[in-house]
């Protein structure tokens, strides 16, 4: 396979600070599948994206968790591409056909985002093929629950589609920037079994969905699961310390301490706010854990 046929297609948002953040990455091959579609407001923007590179025909959406950043969009899309079918999680099929409660959920966590988001539209159930029932030459469905109950990643013709799973990946400045997606509920210990499965597969590029790729899903992996324990070995320790401004001073601590943060400095203010919502939203789901464990 060449690169030509995998290409990450930036989903523009206009909230300051999402540039280079929500993504779709597109395969065009013997088959052509997309990998999440992005949320409500911006899906027009990957569906004039496609029709620019002449992929008129979409096999596949291979949906990694139905978070409205990524699967906000679909039933727009799926009026666009309507020969596609979405390969889900069986678990959510039921969320995709009614999202009434997905919305709710999802502005009580996001806010002001989830509205810039906008709110997801319904999917008709016999578009879905639940990821127990998906049998497509070549696909692996990988079950990858953590930083979502309901998470899967995709491994097809050497690329890994890892989702979320592998954390957030950025590269600034020729510097990386690796961060956890632990929102509440956070269940480290099953975060961590996913990593372990992933790490299990064959080494292949590495396609994350926030937002870029890496030639070595090994390493990456490897050193994103050390970065899980790094953290909550920080966060334990200011837990130790008391209560007060716990999640403020946790963010402190690990931009101090997190080399794979590092190039946190050398953001813009808007990206470096974006990070900030997202890492707290993150640091709480370990105080959650921590608090259950202990």
């Amino acid at each position: 396979m060449t690169e030509d046929h995998c290409a990450l297609v930036e989903i523009k948002q206009r909230i300051p600070g999402f540039d280079r953040f929500i993504g779709s990455w597109i395969y065009q091959g013997e088959i052509n599948f997309v990998v999440d579609v992005g949320p409500a407001n911006s899906v027009n923007n990957l569906i004039q994206a496609l029709l620019h590179m002449n992929m008129a025909r979409v096999d596949y959406v291979l949906l990694t968790h139905i978070h409205i950043d990524h699967a906000g969009g679909l039933g727009q899309f799926l009026q666009h591409f309507p020969t596609a079918r979405v390969v889900c999680h069986d678990k959510t099929v039921r969320h995709l056909v009614d999202p009434s409660r997905l919305w709710k959920g999802s502005r009580m966590v996001l806010g002001e985002i989830a509205e810039a988001f906008g709110s997801p539209k319904a999917v008709k159930g016999e578009l879905c093929i639940p990821h127990t029932q998906a049998d497509i030459k070549g696909l692996v469905v990988i079950e990858s629950p953590g930083h979502a109950p309901h998470h899967l990643s995709f491994s097809y013709a050497g690329n890994l589609f890892a989702g979320e799973a592998g954390g957030n990946y950025y590269s600034f400045q020729d510097m990386d920037y690796l961060r956890p997606a632990t929102p509440p509920r956070c269940f480290l210990n099953v975060f961590l079994r996913s990593v372990d499965k992933l790490m299990a597969l064959d080494d292949q590029h590495m396609r994350y969905a926030h937002f870029g790729d890496a030639p070595n899903s090994h390493q990456m992996l490897k050193r994103f699961r050390a970065q899980i324990l790094r953290w909550k070995e920080i966060v334990q320790k200011e837990m130790s310390t008391g209560s007060y401004n716990l999640v403020a001073r946790c963010m402190d601590r690990l931009l101090e301490q997190d080399p794979d943060l590092k190039a946190f400095e050398f953001m813009d203010p808007d990206t470096q706010n974006r990070e900030r919502f997202f890492m707290a939203n993150s640091v709480r789901g370990y105080i959650e854990f921590l608090q259950n464990e202990g």
